[in-house]
């Protein structure tokens, strides 16, 4: 058994922002100012969305958690700015509390008119705001392999990032609403396994072969091995609210592709589950997020979810050392007690009934602590 090589797992951040008008806290369209003007400053790392009032941002590749915190603190505060210069405020979260997706406008661009003109309403009522996490690979192979394996977590870091309770004024009863608009396109959810690399790219091909896509990107899994990259990209989380929780997060990923690789070089393989079985925790996840029981399909039982995400620290717990992430691992416990994002949100709400209040939350968390 070698030695495991823990600098591979290099991380990439997305996340996507919601553009507010600052008197009305609806969602507004920056006709792309908020973009221009940010690619002065930080170049390809800011991009328009399908939807007018969405502004996506992406890290470079950082070595640890601590560049990732960095690069992701630099962006908030960055859009922030620029933002509030131009008379716009930003926030993050999975879903606006009240605004309706028919007055938005979409991106004039020639990937999103064609996306909009194939999925018509699926498209234009996708305005939801996620998280997107790259954890780089040795290889190709090795990345199908821990894709494979980490689909089991996916629910329990999800019910972490849950912060979409409202949809279009109402208190939806779920804790992440938005995996349900997205539910709507094809291709989407937590995906089966593939015995090879190769199966992966042949389903890929024939994909495109059949006209049913035109590229690899239109794969919307939860997870996937990249297309293009040497990582495995994790989409199923919500947008956190702060840049602690987006690190936390980004480091559980990590941890788990990581661990995954240390259990394989000493010739041990996790057991696979369906992704029918897995479904049912995303499905719990969603609705309740961390109050609520997550299967433990090994002892065939309910456990309280915030339990197994305990035994989720403890299984990563040989790894965070060596990858240097140890802080940003231990900021879950924090997260438990003072609950996600929807927790937050649905707790003023419960205080003050008022909706522009969540936004204004929303709005105030967005560079908190940075």
């Amino acid at each position: 058994m070698g030695n495991t090589n823990y600098k591979q797992f290099t991380l990439g951040i997305e996340e996507e922002y919601m553009v507010l008008d600052p008197n009305t806290r609806e969602l507004k369209s920056h006709e792309q100012r908020i973009v221009s003007e940010g690619q002065k400053v930080i170049k390809d790392k800011v991009k328009a969305e399908m939807h007018q009032a969405v502004v996506e941002v992406g890290t470079d590749i950082c070595q640890n958690v601590d560049e990732a915190y960095h690069d992701v603190a630099t962006l908030r505060k960055t859009i922030g700015g620029i933002a509030g210069e131009l008379g716009f405020a930003m926030g993050a979260a999975g879903t606006h509390p009240f605004s309706h997706w028919e007055s938005q406008l979409i991106t004039d661009h020639v990937r999103y008119n064609e996306i909009v003109n194939e999925l018509q309403e699926a498209a234009r009522s996708n305005l939801i705001f996620g998280l997107h996490v790259h954890v780089g690979m040795e290889s190709r192979e090795m990345a199908n392999h821990i894709a494979n394996s980490t689909r089991y977590f996916l629910p329990h870091i999800y019910a972490l990032s849950t912060n979409s309770p409202f949809w279009e004024g109402r208190q939806t009863g779920y804790k992440s609403f938005r995996t349900k608009v997205f539910d709507k396109f094809p291709r989407t959810g937590i995906p089966e396994t593939f015995e090879s690399i190769e199966a992966y790219d042949n389903y890929i091909k024939l994909l495109v072969k059949t006209n049913c896509i035109d590229n690899a990107k239109k794969i919307w899994w939860d997870l996937r091995v990249h297309p293009f990259f040497n990582t495995v990209e994790f989409r199923i989380c919500d947008v956190p609210m702060t840049v602690s929780e987006t690190i936390a997060i980004a480091a559980l990923f990590q941890g788990v592709c990581a661990k995954i690789y240390k259990l394989r070089n000493q010739n041990l393989n996790f057991i696979q589950y369906s992704r029918a079985l897995i479904n049912e925790n995303k499905w719990r996840a969603s609705r309740y997020g961390i109050d609520g029981r997550l299967i433990d399909f090994g002892k065939e039982e309910e456990v309280n979810a915030r339990v197994l995400i305990y035994e989720l620290l403890d299984f990563i717990d040989d790894v965070v050392d060596p990858l240097g992430s140890r802080h940003a691992v231990n900021y879950v416990a924090r997260m438990m007690e003072e609950g996600t994002g929807a927790d937050r949100q649905l707790k003023v709400f419960e205080q003050t009934q008022s909706l522009t209040s969540v936004v204004d939350y929303i709005k105030d968390q967005f560079l908190a602590g940075i």
